[in-house]
């Protein structure tokens, strides 16, 4: 926390606030909407209720086609079967380990000539890294295709300037406590279109109708975020910056005391790339570190309570979803297999940092 989040919180409940819209969750929408200098935002419950919202406002359903980043958490894929649809998995490419423009525009050739030209792509940036916005831009217009940015680990990257989530039809974005600022559980829905925004506002309120008593025409959802929770937003927006700042020095620092290690990569960053540096990633080929592996490190990390992660496990390689379409080269299951997240917390120490490089170090003294 930043440390004003306690007073805006303290404001709510003076002035009574508590419920789903106010205020704050009013004045947190203005400053999502300077911030990323998009129209019009919606603040919600979560990034995956802003996920399904937009969907629904894309018009997919029951049987369409939604390309989505294998490479990704599940709560990227799982509103496109909230709906009925059939999402169907992109594997990356080794630039920015995002989506692979070649194989979607595959994909997407190889089922519209079938008669199943897909409808909307979900993008993920993934670990705040950009994707090749150029490419999937220019794939949007030639297929007339929806763009979906979901941007929950991105917000403060930008590409060529552009903030992240402003690109496509709409963009999600993630206040979960594990992001790089927290709501403790939240999310948004920004885009330029504002009737779109505003049709997302009516059904996140249950999509109650305008009359004097409950009046209900369509499926609506409790999705809105408190505004007490908007009030933390509030407080931590302001100190976003600051955020940014820390997490890239994480990552600076990891980069330069670990880089000489054999068989270690780090996630690069392109030029004309700016990350947020969510999380500090690296890979570690076993046939280059004489024989240690990314579990090497991660358990002795964990013997001295030192929590890392393996990058996410590919949706394609998820029980739940082996039996949909997919398009892969096997770059996101090499990374799955050799990818590691370093703790990247905005407030680690410098005897943290240094902490978990001595044990990393200690791993190759010993071999």
């Amino acid at each position: 926390m930043g440390g004003n989040e306690a007073n805006y919180v303290q404001n709510a409940f003076d002035t009574n606030w508590i419920a789903p819209l106010g205020p704050h969750v009013d004045g947190f929408e203005v400053q999502l909407q300077e911030y990323l200098k998009i129209g019009h935002a919606a603040a919600l419950s979560s990034g995956t209720s802003a996920l399904h919202l937009a969907l629904i406002l894309a018009g997919i359903g029951q049987g369409d086609l939604v390309l989505c980043s294998s490479f990704t958490f599940s709560a990227s894929a799982n509103p496109i079967v909230y709906q009925g649809a059939i999402p169907v998995f992109i594997d990356s490419e080794e630039k920015t380990w995002n989506m692979d423009p070649d194989l979607a525009e595959q994909a997407i050739q190889t089922l519209s000539s079938n008669g199943q030209m897909p409808k909307a792509l979900i993008l993920v940036h993934l670990y705040g890294m950009p994707s090749q916005m150029d490419r999937f831009e220019e794939i949007a217009r030639k297929y007339n295709i929806t763009i979906i940015e979901d941007a929950a680990e991105a917000l403060g990257s930008h590409w060529n300037g552009k903030m992240m989530g402003t690109f496509g039809a709409m963009g999600v974005l993630s206040f979960n406590g594990n992001k790089i600022i927290t709501t403790s559980g939240g999310g948004a829905l920004v885009s330029k279109n504002g009737e779109w925004i505003a049709k997302a506002r009516f059904l996140a309120t249950q999509a109650r109708d305008s009359a004097p008593h409950y009046q209900h025409s369509q499926i609506g959802y409790n999705y809105r975020l408190s505004n007490v929770l908007a009030g933390i937003g509030r407080g931590q927006m302001e100190v976003l910056p600051d955020r940014i700042v820390n997490r890239r020095a994480n990552f600076s620092y990891y980069h330069k005391a670990l880089s000489d290690l054999a068989g270690i990569e780090f996630h690069k960053e392109p030029e004309n790339y700016f990350s947020n540096r969510w999380l500090t990633c690296l890979t570690v080929d076993p046939q280059k570190s004489g024989g240690i592996t990314r579990e090497d490190i991660r358990l002795a990390l964990e013997k001295e309570n030192i929590e890392s992660r393996p990058l996410w496990k590919p949706m394609h390689l998820q029980p739940i979803f082996r039996d949909y379409p997919c398009w892969v080269n096997g770059v996101s299951e090499k990374l799955f297999d050799q990818g590691l997240c370093l703790p990247s917390g905005s407030n680690l120490s410098a005897a943290d940092l240094q902490r978990v490089v001595f044990m990393i170090r200690s791993l190759w003294q010993q071999s």
